[in-house]
């Protein structure tokens, strides 16, 4: 386990591997735990972060700093702090709009963006998350039980303080994000894949779908079998698709699902 004190906070997080610097930011459900198997296997070629948010995980939630200019903040002083000067970020959910707004604040830093299951607005979250802090402990155990399938989502879900969750929707709710994509792709520097699963029922893929063709230097690619985890729900598919993605020059179209992959799901 490793930490760093940012802010008068203790922040959680780990790293594995050598080269260049490769972040994962996490969503909503969770904490850096769902990325392990992720950063594992990219370690053969980067150096890969991932970190808990303040009310996450093993970070601190003594203080109430849970909007996404907090975490845009957590992140800067994180980098920073690591001496990292340029980095690919990968964010799910929560984490993506983290980081589609640490790009806007820092594009000097940024490589790559993959943004997964992104909601596009709050009218694609789930009324059961956005009515998280309404509902029974009962009621957030039984819905975290049906989304949180894999092991390593639902132990660390437990430990989040549901206020984070709360005031990170609410902080949500006053972004723009497809505004947020505009001036991203008219930065014509970093590309950005937005993954989602076609499953997903936390998130509604509906919106990202449709962001296909709309901007040159961001492109939506969906994975079939998966739901709110496609890191977790269709690993192998998914660890191809972000090597491959890092690995483009600037040509999205050249990205696609290998063939082999297409046979898996048939």
């Amino acid at each position: 386990m490793s930490a760093i004190v940012i802010d008068g906070g203790l922040v959680h997080y780990e790293s594995m591997g050598r080269g260049k610097p490769l972040l994962f930011l996490h969503g909503w459900l969770g904490s850096w735990r769902y990325w392990m198997s992720t950063m594992q296997v990219m370690a053969d070629q980067y150096r890969t972060y991932a970190l808990d948010f303040w009310g996450f995980g093993d970070s601190d939630k003594t203080k109430v700093r849970y909007g996404v200019p907090d975490y845009v903040d957590l992140i800067d002083n994180f980098v920073s702090a690591l001496g990292i000067e340029r980095l690919s970020l990968v964010g799910h959910s929560l984490g993506a709009t983290v980081m589609l707004e640490y790009a806007l604040h820092r594009p000097e830093r940024i490589d790559k963006l993959m943004a997964i299951s992104l909601p596009m607005s709050m009218a694609c979250v789930n009324r059961k998350l956005l009515n998280f802090s309404d509902n029974s402990m009962m009621a957030k155990l039984l819905w975290w039980r049906q989304q949180a399938i894999h092991e390593e989502v639902m132990a660390e879900t437990q430990k989040t303080d549901q206020r984070a969750i709360t005031a990170s929707l609410q902080s949500m709710g006053q972004m723009n994000i497809n505004n947020h994509l505009k001036r991203i792709d008219r930065l014509a520097g970093p590309l950005m894949l937005a993954v989602y699963g076609e499953k997903d029922d936390v998130i509604d893929p509906g919106p990202m779908r449709q962001m296909n063709g709309h901007w040159p230097h961001i492109r939506p690619m969906g994975l079939a079998q998966s739901k709110h985890f496609p890191m977790l729900d269709e690993a192998s598919r998914f660890h191809r698709l972000l090597k491959d993605f890092l690995d483009l020059d600037q040509d999205l179209a050249a990205l696609e699902l290998k063939e082999e992959w297409r046979r898996r799901t048939r």
